[in-house]
């Protein structure tokens, strides 16, 4: 089925690496315009050009903190320079520091997982309803987590993913009916390919170079999954790609799809 996604106009933040590239790719296979977002600028810039060998007729790449105020602003700026329009915002600009709930006592902390996982979102997204409305159509989708759900170690971050469930359900009931969507993909783990080059401020990044989990964390985190197989960013990437479909989920908005092999089922 041909999702109509051939001349999108793509906004993905935090689309350096892992999940947020692989978002990345899935649109530029299907031959979508795509601006990544991300503090990163030598990964952006290899992304970008990763996205043009893929089938992308024009990438961007645009180096940016997304919890400088109006950074939003510009992020939808720079699309609507580049192309006259946004058709396509992800949210998947994210950021954990696990610990124990009752120890992460650190406002600093706290502060940072709000700005990155929650502020972020509301940013972009404000910025890209004036274009959508417009337009009269558009697609926001915004990347939670199975954290969201309540997880051990993960307090902080959860509280703020499943404040991304609430905004964008608040999106899709003020602003359907200009004709914009808003739903929710809430991963699993998916961890980065073993070949896949982390930025140092990545939260994949660990200062002895080693992985964030053992092989054996990981079969032990798979196998209380119902699919049993680890969830990889192209597993996200295709729902994704179909919540952002005009033509596949043209009536879908205020929904939450969770991509975790039955980690979750909410």
């Amino acid at each position: 089925m041909d999702l109509g996604h051939a001349g999108a106009r793509v906004v993905v933040t935090g689309g350096a690496a892992n999940i947020g590239r692989g978002i990345a790719r899935g649109f530029a296979r299907e031959g979508a315009r795509v601006l990544v977002a991300d503090r990163d600028a030598e990964r952006g810039d290899a992304v970008r050009d990763e996205l043009r060998t893929l089938g992308a007729p024009d990438a961007v790449a645009l180096a940016v903190d997304l919890t400088d105020d109006g950074a939003g602003g510009r992020v939808v700026d720079r699309a609507v320079a580049e192309w006259g329009g946004v058709d396509v915002l992800v949210n998947n600009a994210g950021w954990s520091a696990p610990g124990w709930f009752a120890e992460q006592t650190d406002r600093e902390l706290w502060r940072r997982t709000v700005e990155v996982n929650l502020f972020s979102a509301i940013d972009c997204t404000q910025a890209a309803l004036g274009p959508m409305r417009e337009a009269g159509r558009g697609s926001v989708v915004f990347l939670s987590s199975d954290s969201a759900f309540g997880a051990v170690r993960q307090g902080i971050y959860g509280a703020t993913k499943a404040g991304v469930i609430a905004l964008a359900r608040t999106v899709a009931r003020e602003h359907g009916r200009h004709g914009i969507r808003a739903n929710v993909v809430a991963p699993g783990l998916v961890v980065p390919a073993a070949d896949e080059p982390v930025g140092p401020g990545s939260v994949w990044a660990t200062p002895d170079g080693e992985p964030l989990f053992t092989d054996e964390q990981l079969a032990s985190i798979v196998r209380t999954q119902a699919l049993r197989r680890p969830t990889t960013a192209d597993d996200v990437a295709h729902a994704v790609l179909w919540l952002a479909s005009d033509t596949a989920a043209r009536q879908v908005t205020g929904q939450l799809v969770a991509v975790g092999g039955g980690s979750s089922m909410p």
